[in-house]
């Protein structure tokens, strides 16, 4: 099994989200497979980048392969993965594997198919905040470990947004019962 580099995220934003899902996302060990991404472009108006720089979003504007951690108002922590300057792509959702009994904990939940499912859960389970913008993803705590083969892929529409919510860039696994939602 390979580790991620930099260079994996220095791709458009559509590649790289759906390159993700089936990759193992582990923050000091605790994670799994990513089941679900969402993909934002720097000219695309639901991207946090789109208006340009701003001190929340310095890190979209960053090298590629970092983190983009921001807070979902005002209430969950989201992590994204940096690809070209101004794009993202949002985790969604994991199949928890690795380290479950602290995913637990921290979210105070036993149900494995809800404990990573959408964003907010993810990063509470994964004990990720706003401490981990900017950090790399091919050092520690992070670790994103290609699985090989990439599981099939449905896309859609993404979810939760206002603006760009008919571009078909939610990607998740065909089939995964981790998902945030369904896909349409």
């Amino acid at each position: 099994m390979e580790t991620l580099s930099p260079a994996f995220f220095d791709r458009d934003v559509e590649t790289v989200a759906r390159a993700l899902v089936g990759v193992t996302l582990l923050v000091d060990g605790t994670g799994g497979p990513i089941v679900e991404t969402e993909a934002y472009a720097a000219d695309d108006p639901a991207a946090h980048s789109f208006r340009g720089p701003t001190p929340r979003n310095a890190a979209m504007f960053g090298p590629p392969g970092h983190a983009y951690v921001y807070r979902s108002y005002g209430l969950h922590w989201c992590l994204n993965v940096v690809c070209r300057p101004g794009s993202a792509v949002l985790i969604r959702a994991i199949e928890p594997l690795e380290g479950v009994a602290r995913m637990v904990q921290r979210r105070g939940l036993s149900d494995l198919r809800l404990l990573c499912a959408g964003p907010g859960r993810l990063c509470q389970a994964l004990g990720v905040d706003k401490s981990l913008d900017g950090a790399p993803l091919d050092r520690p705590p992070f670790a994103l470990i290609d699985a090989g083969a990439a599981p099939p892929l449905l896309a859609g529409p993404r979810i939760g947004i206002s603006v760009g919510v008919d571009t078909p860039w939610r990607f998740c696994a065909a089939g995964s019962r981790y998902l945030s939602k369904p896909p349409r």
